[in-house]
């Protein structure tokens, strides 16, 4: 399966400096499907894309599971009531019992069915361009008839190939780091985080735009795209789509819980309104 490629982001510190004194490169690119991307790669920390598609798959974004051995079936068949990822990497995904893609794994020759499972990541704000990013998951899908519940059928899909192209870029993740990778800690409170951000502390969220350095002046408004341990995302919002870019705020170090984020959260805003 092909993948459409993406530029990285550039990132502006917590000090109030001028981007273009630090080598900070805010000239705007755009990937395939539109998404606003700032050149340069000029960030110290950035999870791995082992991390991003393992927190995309232990998250509640949307996914579907496609294979050659499901014919003619909903979307709303090919979604899993709930997925998890085990010790091994494998991914565990529960089903209806009487779902097609169950009926199909059962009559799977060699018991073993094809199959893919798509993620889609949407921003939780209203923001232009908001699907943040894609991952696939690819594999070998089969029962596991010990995990079941009532009324339910647990599938495990054991990973062959896995990708990712989201805001950081587009890449190929090797099973065993998939596997070994950890979901980033603060994804089961990102979607509230970033609502809370737009809606609460708009005008802070807003004076961000005084540490962009040569681009501070230009108008648009700042909307709270992405967090994560490592920094902040905020896409700047002009009149016209073309005006519209990004910009990425690292925390002065990775952060392990929402107490940790509050703190860089108060020095970030902190700098901006120095």
């Amino acid at each position: 399966m092909s993948r459409r490629g993406n530029t990285s982001h550039v990132t502006d510190s917590t000090e109030k400096t001028d981007a273009d004194s630090r080598g900070i490169d805010m000239t705007e690119v755009r990937s395939d499907r539109g998404q606003p991307r700032p050149s340069g790669l000029e960030t110290i920390r950035m999870p791995s894309a082992a991390e991003r598609t393992r927190t995309l798959v232990q998250s509640t974004c949307s996914g579907v599971l496609l294979s050659p051995g499901v014919h003619g079936a909903l979307p709303d068949h090919l979604v899993a009531d709930e997925r998890t990822v085990g010790p091994d990497g494998d991914v565990y995904l529960v089903f209806p019992a009487d779902s097609p893609v169950v009926r199909a794994a059962t009559h799977a020759q060699d018991d073993e069915l094809p199959a893919v499972l798509e993620i889609t990541d949407v921003a939780p704000v209203s923001v232009p361009h908001r699907i943040r990013g894609r991952a696939w998951i690819s594999g070998w899908l089969t029962r596991a008839p010990d995990l079941a519940e009532p009324g339910r059928m647990t599938l495990r899909l054991e990973v062959g190939e896995t990708s990712v192209d989201d805001l950081w870029g587009a890449e190929s993740v090797e099973p065993e780091d998939f596997a070994r990778a950890v979901a980033d800690p603060l994804a089961p409170y990102e979607a509230e985080l970033l609502q809370h951000l737009h809606a609460a502390h708009e005008d802070q969220v807003q004076l961000l735009t005084a540490l962009l350095g040569h681009r501070s002046s230009l108008p648009g408004r700042a909307v709270p795209v992405a967090l994560d341990r490592c920094g902040l995302r905020v896409r700047f919002v002009g009149e016209r789509d073309a005006a519209t870019f990004d910009a990425r705020f690292d925390f002065p170090e990775p952060v392990r819980d929402v107490v940790g984020l509050r703190r860089a959260m108060h020095r970030l805003f902190e700098a901006a309104a120095q």
